[in-house]
């Protein structure tokens, strides 16, 4: 727990931060910005598709139903895969909670292996996957996805997204992310990491074979990454973790499978897998170790001082507000969750009483963005009136006359399940 409570203290200012940038990101940067430019299969969409995800502010699993959503409005294969590989090291969240535990150079370094990662994928598959990209469904305009708002307004819902749906979307990673950091700081002998730690090849492999499957979230592999360097693994290994563990996991490989075929995913694992290890041999036979670890360093020689009280404050914020983000998911069932709908309805009715209900339990939504992707996708079927998607208990209530098989295709083109 002290280990924990450590870690923590370290993190919570430059993480508070994170959110708050991140939200105003989302309510001030135009939505519309995201779905143009991407469309052809040559290197401009590619490097496009990169750098508009530099600002975006999605967790590691709301970016896989965004980048199939993209897809499916005509964005290239390649543009698709260039996206989903650089927005979650790109957050600012994670950035600004990489420097926090890591230094600048770590800070610098994984945006950095995200960019050039995502350019070689994106253009792998521009090369190597000549399939056609689906016909484009009409985007749903930013008019009819949020009112427009005044300066208040959106930043209100600066807050609301950045403490109560981001909490909710990564809350949990982090905290389990800290708890295993904590876990193996405290148990693990080093001895176990006496093998590994000597080599870097096979360290390399062995965090490789380890994060690939699981699903780590950009922001919680960090205290497992600064953990496993404490316990004498090198920079390089905690590169492969930083980076293979939020891009690649069963889920998103399955998706990917699932929606761009079996070719896009092989090279879309190979740029990942590829990138991480090159980038890890670079930092640690060509760059000088003292850069990547007199951070930690540093970290180790004041542990055992008095924590300054403004980063106290910080992690009691972070712990009500993460609370309170996680009862409104799990344990709240009154009003809709929308951030500018005040009804206190369960099925949040806008809609006449001409129109049917139907309601669809949606299987593999995981955040708020994957319900935001799903609301979007269910608006564009004909003869949808109006739809809420409840995250917590996974239903989507749907008013108007629309054929259900057409809201079932519609949802399952952007990766997600249908079942009545």
């Amino acid at each position: 727990m002290h280990e924990i409570i450590d870690l923590m203290n370290e993190m919570s200012p430059y993480l508070l931060l994170g959110f708050l940038l991140a939200g105003l990101m989302r309510a001030f940067i135009p939505t519309h910005l995201y779905h143009r430019y991407l469309g052809q299969p040559n290197f401009r969409s590619v490097t496009n598709a990169m750098l508009l995800s530099l600002p975006i502010p999605l967790c590691s699993c709301g970016v896989i139903p965004t980048a199939m959503s993209l897809y499916r409005q005509g964005a290239s294969k390649g543009a698709s895969v260039s996206f989903l590989i650089a927005t979650p090291q790109t957050g600012v969240d994670s950035i600004i909670a990489t420097y926090s535990l890591m230094g600048l150079p770590f800070a610098l370094m994984r945006p950095l292996v995200a960019i050039v990662t995502s350019l070689l994928g994106g253009q792998l598959v521009n090369w190597l996957d000549t399939t056609p990209t689906p016909t484009a469904t009409a985007p749903v305009a930013e008019e009819e996805e949020r009112p427009r708002m005044g300066f208040f307004a959106r930043v209100r819902e600066a807050l609301h997204y950045a403490f109560v749906e981001m909490m909710q979307d990564i809350g949990r990673w982090l905290v389990m992310g800290l708890v295993i950091a904590g876990l193996i700081t405290a148990y693990v002998p080093d001895s176990v990491f006496a093998l590994l730690a000597d080599n870097t090849v096979l360290s390399i492999v062995v965090v490789l074979a380890c994060a690939v499957p699981m699903y780590l979230c950009a922001t919680g592999s960090i205290p497992i990454a600064v953990a496993l360097m404490l316990k004498g693994l090198s920079p390089g290994t905690a590169l492969v973790l930083l980076m293979a563990g939020p891009a690649v996991n069963v889920a998103s490989m399955l998706v990917v499978r699932k929606v761009m075929g079996l070719r896009t995913l092989m090279l879309y694992l190979l740029s990942i897998v590829s990138g991480a290890v090159g980038f890890a041999l670079t930092i640690d036979y060509l760059l000088p170790r003292h850069w990547f670890t007199s951070h930690l360093e540093a970290m180790q020689s004041c542990c055992h001082e008095h924590t300054p009280w403004f980063n106290v404050v910080c992690s009691v914020v972070l712990l009500l507000l993460l609370l309170h983000a996680l009862w409104l998911r799990y344990f709240h069932k009154g009003g809709c969750g929308h951030a500018h709908c005040h009804c206190h309805d369960e099925a949040c009715h806008h809609s006449t009483e001409a129109d049917e209900v139907l309601t669809l339990h949606i299987t593999g939504m995981s955040c708020n963005h994957c319900r935001a992707n799903v609301e979007q996708a269910i608006k564009a079927v004909p003869g949808v009136t109006s739809v809420e998607v409840n995250l917590a208990d996974a239903q989507a209530i749907i008013h108007g006359n629309p054929s259900p098989e057409a809201v079932r295709q519609a949802v399952e083109n952007i990766g997600f399940g249908v079942t009545r």
